[in-house]
């Protein structure tokens, strides 16, 4: 099943190109209803509706350096602390956009733009401290995420080891275009991944290359305690701009184009805007201290 987020919240699942309305407020409601809600009577047509950011999780738990690939690449980049695939940090859920949303470019705090495409967990079922064999029963789909990065931000945060700011800001979260029922993936393991920027390949990557399973990872995070809907990533794949021999000929531009695909999860489409032409007015600048 897919199940999305459209028009101003309402919530369906796709049959074909129609939309089936469901009974319900929210995709998290969904979940935390053990999905037992019934349709409302209402079809659509999906080329009629407005697709949303699929789910506001309650929690959305980060990972990084977790695909081999890119740990390799990061060793030719000047960290003053190494990334070790143990990172974790939580996002900022007020900074998810949907897909066709614009990231803005806020131009007074980078002219580092990085992406980082990534596969995103959904929990349906609330618990901790579990073990990887019992993380299965708590995996109900995946979404794709696209982990905008600051990276001039986020090399100063690593001067202190974290790195957090650099990817929370408003827009750099995008997620979709919709949520793929676990029993839709055969293999969460076996799933071709690759970001392209105005139709340029940049990452391509593949979840067998993970140094640590996705349900090693969902009960890794267990001890923070899940809720229904929440999201847990898994680290980018390699090609990232920040490991570039020219890092600014990859950065992304304002008028870019990024389709972030994850193999049988979908493709998420955004855009680049900058600071003016979202909100009419030059980009603030940076408070700092």
């Amino acid at each position: 099943m897919k199940l999305i987020t459209f028009d101003e919240g309402r919530v369906g699942r796709l049959d074909g190109e129609d939309v089936i309305e469901l009974d319900v407020p929210s995709t998290r409601a969904y979940f935390e209803r053990e999905g037992k809600v019934d349709e409302t009577g209402e079809r659509l047509r999906l080329a009629d509706v407005r697709l949303r950011a699929p789910i506001r999780p309650k929690k959305f738990f980060h990972t990084a350096g977790n695909f081999a690939d890119h740990h390799e690449e990061l060793q030719a980049v000047d960290w003053s602390h190494p990334v070790h695939k143990g990172i974790v940090f939580f996002q900022n859920v007020d900074a998810i956009i949907g897909p066709d949303d614009p990231i803005v470019y806020p131009e007074g705090y980078t002219r580092e733009l990085d992406y980082e495409l990534e596969l995103a967990v959904v929990i349906g079922k609330p618990g901790k401290f579990f073990s990887p064999e019992q993380a299965i029963e708590h995996i109900a789909g995946f979404t794709v995420f696209n982990d905008i990065t600051a990276r001039d931000i986020q090399r100063k945060e690593m001067e202190s080891g974290v790195f957090s700011f650099s990817k929370a800001i408003d827009t750099f979260c995008p997620i979709g275009p919709w949520i793929v029922t676990a029993e839709e993936i055969p293999d969460m393991m076996n799933l071709a991944m690759e970001l392209r920027v105005n139709g340029e390949v940049r990452q391509t990557g593949h979840t067998s290359q993970m140094r640590v399973s996705i349900p090693h990872l969902v009960a890794y995070h267990s001890p923070q305690t899940f809720s229904a809907g929440d999201l847990l990533t898994t680290g980018t794949i390699s090609g990232v701009a920040a490991v570039q021999p020219n890092p600014f000929d990859f950065y992304l531009q304002p008028g870019d184009r990024i389709e972030a695909e994850v193999e049988g999860v979908g493709v998420l489409r955004n855009h680049v805007v900058s600071w003016k032409d979202a909100y009419g007015e030059p980009a603030p600048e940076r408070v700092d201290w």
